[in-house]
């Protein structure tokens, strides 16, 4: 299988490019996009390529380009709305809850809104409380909504072309922490699912379930516990909403423990969802009781080594994971 090395950032403009290329209908619209090249380079030289029309510069404004490209979507149009970053969607909460997500149902199906609104998310950088948020579980909890998490350079490629089949409105968030972290892809990806968790790896011992830059930390931490003996299975949700329910349930069947790891915060979250999900239709199949390792409940701080902290990180799962093996 031919593979080639790329960058997260690479990997989201290749599919960004893509998109573009294949339907006319498709536009980019955000705050820089276009002359700057996109707060994170994502964009960068697409004006150039395709024109004003195609990558739209909008006013610092939310709540206005979000329902701006609401109204596009239902003339036939295939707006990307960018989001610089996750905490800014609030400015747009109006237009994404009461307006994107329930308009098939208020008119009966008659109107659909295909449209994509990305988002760059995640906790680092020391980017202080109000620029580092996983808001995934605010908008995991709105019906109307297809939520996405963007966890590896496989789906930062491919998955924005599932999105555009769909003719329901999809968020995306993306992570900007893991934007110049460089991975080998295969050159020919197939279309990710919208409706499939994946498992990146198998293993017999435990299942972890997670989503988001909780991946490869956890892929790393399922490689060093092998080292000791212990076999992990890593589960990336990747749809956070409608979740996958079969395929978590079906790995904790086999496996017998769960972790779940997040970077929100731990009350009312993906993982509390997921751990009722399990003892509601999957407690029998468990050996011991479920475990959340997810972001503490303060607002995110400053300081890099309270940053880091207040997140999971590589050891945290390690240690989680055997103590639940070792029941010590």
């Amino acid at each position: 299988m031919a593979t080639l090395s790329i960058t997260y950032r690479e990997a989201l403009k290749q599919g960004l490019h893509e998109a573009l290329q294949n339907d006319k209908r498709v536009f980019l619209m955000g705050e820089d996009v276009g002359r700057y090249g996109g707060a994170f380079a994502v964009s960068k030289g697409l004006l150039q390529e395709f024109g004003e029309e195609r990558i739209m510069d909008v006013p610092l404004l939310e709540t206005g380009f979000v329902g701006a490209g609401i109204g596009a979507a239902m003339a036939g149009m295939k707006p990307i709305i960018e989001i610089m970053t996750a905490n800014f969607s609030l400015l747009a909460m109006d237009q994404i809850v009461n307006n994107a997500a329930t308009l098939q149902h208020m008119s009966g199906g008659q109107l659909n809104v295909p449209i994509i609104i990305r988002m760059g998310s995640g906790i680092g950088r020391q980017l202080g409380a109000q620029h580092s948020h996983s808001w995934e579980p605010f908008y995991a909890h709105i019906p109307g909504l297809i939520v996405l998490s963007v966890g590896t350079h496989e789906d930062a490629r491919s998955i924005l072309h599932a999105a555009l089949q769909s003719p329901d409105p999809v968020l995306l968030f993306e992570y900007t922490m893991m934007l110049n972290i460089e991975k080998e892809i295969a050159t020919d990806l197939p279309i990710a699912s919208l409706s499939k968790a994946k498992v990146l790896k198998e293993g017999k011992d435990i299942s972890i379930i997670t989503y988001g830059t909780g991946v490869y930390k956890s892929l790393e931490a399922a490689a060093e516990l092998a080292t000791v003996g212990i076999d992990a299975e890593v589960i990336d949700l990747r749809v956070l909403r409608p979740l996958d329910e079969f395929t978590f349930l079906a790995s904790i069947a086999k496996t017998h423990r769960v972790l779940i790891v997040e970077d929100a915060w731990r009350s009312v979250s993906i993982s509390s969802e997921v751990s009722a999900r399990i003892m509601e239709n999957g407690f029998y199949y468990l050996a011991a009781p479920v475990q959340r390792l997810c972001g503490i409940d303060v607002p995110i701080p400053y300081p890099a080594h309270l940053e880091e902290a207040a997140i999971p990180q590589k050891n945290d799962i390690i240690n989680a994971v055997k103590k639940m093996i070792y029941r010590n």
